[in-house]
């Protein structure tokens, strides 16, 4: 249930939905807990699975076109609390988030974004064990947090740095490279994010198609066209 104060949420949550209809209920009810005055704003791109139907009445409900950056995009201009947290559909908040991201919007210098530890939920699998190593020190040592790890940041920075772009793909590691490697923070709760691509496509191929992708941007090659060759 959304709540509030008199003067509007301090923080706004974003989740963009596309065919989500199996984890958005439990992730927003999850995130819906916290007693940080706020509210949830879900925006769909197309959902033909009953994801709407899933949406509880105090989050709201916006349409956009479909496109994660595009969704983000939208769910940010609609945005008014003070921080905003962008988070994904198949993602659960772990243990203490509510207390960490609390001591984060205190203490935050301005410019600072926060970021949460990244876990999958296959918790008896090494191979997720060492894929979450392998993605913490991406993040200390280039400040590449992904979108499933959620971000955290105050809005008029959002705003300042131009936001979330209508990217196809690699929207996240577009804006967190605006933020700059020193200004982002890992927080001290986890992310716990659904395994189920990785179970289906491998804990090797995935991650190299998804270095293969990133590698490419970095070299420059037009989202449009590294989206064609991850699809």
């Amino acid at each position: 249930m959304t709540e509030q104060t008199d003067s509007g949420p301090d923080l706004d949550i974003v989740i963009p939905t596309l065919d989500a209809a199996s984890s958005i209920g439990r992730v927003a009810a999850a995130l819906s807990a916290t007693t940080i005055a706020h509210r949830i704003t879900v925006v769909d791109g197309g959902s033909t699975d009953g994801t709407r139907d899933r949406i509880d009445g105090g989050v709201r409900l916006l349409t956009a076109p479909c496109g994660r950056g595009v969704q983000l995009a939208a769910g940010g201009a609609a945005a008014s609390a003070p921080w905003l947290l962008f988070w994904h559909a198949d993602t659960l908040p772990g243990d203490g988030w509510e207390a960490t991201v609390r001591t984060f919007m205190r203490a935050a210098k301005p410019g600072e974004a926060g970021y949460f530890r990244f876990r999958l939920d296959d918790p008896e699998n090494d191979a997720a064990r060492r894929l979450e190593r392998m993605v913490a020190w991406r993040c200390r040592a280039l400040g590449l947090a992904y979108g499933d790890q959620g971000l955290l940041i105050r809005r008029a920075d959002y705003e300042a740095l131009g936001g979330y772009r209508p990217l196809p793909i690699m929207e996240d590691v577009d804006l967190v490279r605006r933020i700059g490697r020193r200004n982002m923070r890992e927080l001290a709760a986890d992310a716990v994010t659904s395994a189920a691509r990785y179970r289906r496509d491998g804990y090797v191929a995935r991650p190299l198609r998804n270095l293969a992708c990133l590698a490419l941007y970095f070299a420059g090659t037009p989202p449009a066209r590294i989206a064609a060759l991850y699809r």
